[in-house]
């Protein structure tokens, strides 16, 4: 039988939730980021510099069928801090791709980055049943690659003039896969006490 089809749903840690993003989260988020041309270098165009720039990027997310977006709350302050999403989902194939994701730098070096993807992970594999979970960044993102890497991912190459760059230039892409089977032991890991404090967050391309 294929994998399930994700479906917009909340999922709760010690430290964030995701719930379902919507235009409700924007003032949250646009204080968390807006501006912030470091938060958004690798998202394929520049920092959101008002609330209503922000809000064209939160409408094209939310109007494209191909993702499950959510928005990532900070259980101890209440408010949005990023997005992330799931997208290229190919239940038939027992496969998605974990991406689109930024937090504000606030959050970076937390445990925000490192739950979030546990909490995307564990559903992915243990409730929707899928056997490969993707993520790819920008080859010149290179905190992305060894926060990617941290998660227990396995690089598995890059795809070479992939994506043009909003200044013109062409990017990289280095991709990088957990399967099913590697889960439990990248789960025990990642949740272990003695798990070492994160690293900068994840502010991952498309």
């Amino acid at each position: 039988m294929p994998a399930k089809t994700p479906h917009p749903v909340t999922l709760t840690g010690r430290h964030v939730r995701l719930e379902p993003l919507t235009p409700a989260h924007l003032d949250d988020l646009f204080a968390a980021g807006g501006g912030d041309e470091e938060v958004w270098r690798w998202q394929g165009g520049p920092a959101p510099r008002t609330p209503g720039e922000l809000r064209e990027k939160l409408d094209a997310v939310l109007a494209d069928p191909g993702y499950v977006p959510f928005a990532v709350i900070h259980l101890a302050s209440g408010r949005a801090v990023g997005w992330t999403t799931y997208l290229d989902i190919a239940p038939g194939d027992e496969r998605l791709e974990i991406g689109w994701t930024w937090y504000g730098r606030a959050y970076w070096r937390s445990a925000v980055n490192t739950e979030t993807k546990v909490l995307l992970l564990t559903h992915a594999f243990e409730d929707l049943g899928m056997g490969r979970v993707q993520l790819k960044t920008d080859h010149r993102n290179e905190r992305s690659q060894a926060a990617i890497a941290r998660l227990g991912a396995r690089r598995e190459g890059v795809l070479r003039r992939h994506r043009r760059r909003p200044d013109g230039t062409w990017r990289d892409s280095v991709y990088f896969s957990l399967l099913a089977d590697e889960w439990p032991a990248a789960k025990e890991r990642l949740t272990s006490p003695r798990h070492p404090k994160p690293a900068e967050g994840d502010p991952q391309g498309r």
